[in-house]
Formats: C-alpha cells, structure tokens, sequence
C-alpha cells in the first residue's frame, strides 16, 4: 500500500503561502540619539516602563509613539494603566533640551508614575 503525499504537501504549500500573505513584517523605526554615560547605570526589566523619548530635536516619543507635550500627562496615565506598568522611563538624547526633560518628569509625577528613570549607559 502506498501512502499518496500529494494532496498534504499541497495544503502545507497553501498554509505557507496564506502565512506569508498575511504576516505583518513591521520595521520600527530607529531614532538616533546618544545616551549620556553615567558609571552607576545598572540594566532593569523593560516590560515595567513606558519608555519617554526626547530626540535631540526635541520630539517626544511615548513608547515609539509620537507625542506632544500638551497631551503628554494624558498619555503616560494612559499607558501607566496597562497591566504591568508603573514606571516611566526618560530616555534622552544628551543634546537634548534640559527644560523639556523637567516637563516629562513633571508630566510623569502628574499622571502617576511611581517612579521615574533616566536612561543612560556605561561609559
């Protein structure tokens, strides 16, 4: 008795190609910012933070999101109810403007944050 394989390999060729239509391949983008070094700076689990962005710029980034600073307090209580969540996390470029780096951490402090981190890496 012979085993006809024929029809098996074309439903796996038809599941390949449904997969391959309807799989999202979502590049993000990559914002270039240098980080300022800090020789105390510890790694810490991400899936806690909302990650805050500050480009050299000055736009702001809520978890890849832009956002502005008007609606920056509503966004981080937004995104501070998501199970898990309870940190903000400032991640700025070092050129950055020290003025809008107080109003993100002001804006932490009003939406709830129990704390506030600024990201930086070892020299």
């Amino acid at each position: 008795m012979v085993l006809n394989l024929t029809p098996l390999i074309d439903i796996v060729f038809l599941l390949l190609v449904f997969f391959m239509l309807t799989a999202h391949f979502i590049e993000e983008e990559r914002i270039d910012i240098q980080l300022p070094k800090a020789s105390s700076s510890e790694p810490l689990e991400d899936s806690k933070y909302v990650t805050v962005t500050l480009t050299p710029d000055g736009q702001l980034l809520v978890d890849g999101s832009v956002t502005e600073l008007t609606d920056l307090t509503e966004v981080l209580r937004g995104a501070l109810h998501s199970p898990g969540k309870s940190f903000v996390r400032l991640k700025g470029d070092q050129q950055a403007d020290f003025g809008k780096a107080v109003q993100v951490i002001d804006a932490a402090r009003l939406a709830g944050a129990e704390a506030l981190d600024i990201q930086t890496e070892k020299p």
